[in-house]
């Protein structure tokens, strides 16, 4: 089976982003990234918002691309093909969050929608748990969405301003939505990395047509 350079666009998401979030900062006098949430970047007004969309527009394609090459060793291997769409939708999560700036209404339906890709982990996990060459595929998979469910938990908290556990998330806000791109975005890279290697082989009697 000949290596698949588009998985390598999984952990290129990831330093593109970490990256563009570092450099855009500079842009914004004050900027704290342990208190305040990378959407307050690009958010309307700020001078780097046009950058701040391209830049989610960037990582939404290198999304797309490594979703592809996911789905496509799914298939090669037999299994549900479902965690390659999960994360492909989160491409259009992304983008979405990049063009339409914070306080657009917008901008919190397409941030909400990424609990969606969130789940690609999990799916993940669960197709390819019986298949003996993937156990550390799967095992990091469980780990990092474990990771993902609690970030999710601290970010949401949000949603009660008046709850205690906002009262300690407030201060740290930033870091704690970090510590969610962080985990999902690291499972990309680690699925990436992983299914990259030469030693997924081609099921005897395996139709080289992936299934549409």
């Amino acid at each position: 089976m000949k290596r698949d350079y588009r998985l390598l666009f999984g952990p290129m998401a990831g330093a593109i982003l970490t990256l563009g979030i570092a450099g855009l900062a500079l842009m914004i006098p004050g900027y704290n990234h342990v208190q305040q949430t990378v959407s307050e970047i690009g958010e309307i007004g700020s001078p780097a918002r046009f950058p701040f969309a391209v830049l989610l527009c960037c990582v939404a394609a290198c999304i797309l691309v490594f979703a592809a090459a996911v789905r496509y060793r799914s298939v090669e291997v037999g299994h549900s093909q479902l965690a390659a769409y999960l994360t492909g939708f989160m491409a259009l999560s992304a983008a979405g969050v990049g063009v339409f700036a914070y306080p657009h209404p917008l901008h919190n339906v397409f941030g909400i929608s990424e609990l969606i890709g969130y789940q690609a982990p999990l799916f993940l996990a669960l197709a390819w748990r019986r298949d003996p060459r993937a156990r550390r595929l799967v095992s990091l998979s469980w780990i990092l969405y474990l990771l993902i469910c609690i970030a999710i938990a601290v970010n949401l908290s949000s949603l009660d301003r008046q709850g205690p556990v906002w009262a300690y998330v407030k201060p740290v806000n930033g870091l704690a939505q970090r510590a969610l791109f962080a985990a999902w975005f690291g499972w990309c890279a680690v699925v990436g990395l992983l299914l990259f290697q030469e030693k997924w082989q081609r099921p005897a009697g395996f139709n080289s047509q992936p299934n549409k």
